[in-house]
């Protein structure tokens, strides 16, 4: 009959590691089970009863020495021996581990030093079109100071102080004049400007075109 036993439970009865354990179910020395998603050990009722007999010695009576034959002497060095190997076996599956821990660990340091090198490449290409876009922007910041000097250096008056100036009374006679001031303004009559949503004209120019 078949026993199962957990790869832990059986490394603690034979005194050795359960990355030994792991190694002989890897190389086909022990037979394992899955069984609902965990691993077993399958253990023979008669291979459990000969590994107890090997594994443990059996504690005398306080009243009755022992005696050592060579026999006994021949149980311990063979038990000894197998200790040792699976020590060894133990010892062998730690390098094993090891070395794949360090071939996994350089391919991560060389995958993260090439995103590194994507990341500072991305970082200068935006730098560069954010210096370009600055340059760009410059030289329109100063064309608009320019032309908002220029506004502020015209004296601009309104419609009434025009109507005033011109002494123009009469309603008919401003409502055409405005009409031809606003065909003007947008033909883009540099005498006229939109200032703060008002009709402005310059104070200074001349408007015989516009009062014929």
């Amino acid at each position: 009959m078949e026993k199962l036993m957990k790869p832990a439970e059986y490394a603690q009865e034979l005194g050795i590691s359960r990355q030994a354990v792991y190694a002989k179910i890897k190389r086909g020395i022990l037979k394992a089970k899955n069984v609902e998603g965990k691993l077993y050990i399958v253990i023979d009722k008669t291979q459990e009863t000969t590994q107890k007999t090997t594994a443990h010695t059996v504690t005398p009576s306080s009243t009755v020495k022992p005696k050592v034959t060579a026999k006994s002497t021949k149980t311990d060095g063979k038990d000894y021996k197998a200790l040792l190997a699976a020590k060894d076996e133990t010892i062998s599956v730690l390098k094993g581990t090891v070395k794949d821990l360090k071939k996994s660990n350089k391919q991560i340091s060389t995958t993260l030093k090439g995103e590194i090198d994507l990341l500072k490449e991305a970082f200068h290409e935006m730098r560069s079109l954010y210096v370009l876009q600055l340059e760009q922007k410059t030289p329109i910041a100063q064309e608009v100071i320019e032309v908002e000097e220029e506004v502020e250096s015209v004296n601009w008056i309104g419609l009434k102080k025009f109507f005033k100036r011109y002494d123009i009374r009469k309603e008919k006679q401003q409502a055409k004049i405005v009409k031809r001031l606003s065909k003007a303004f947008k033909k883009e009559d540099v005498r006229l400007a939109n200032v703060e949503g008002k009709l402005k004209l310059n104070a200074d120019a001349s408007y015989e075109d516009i009062l014929k």
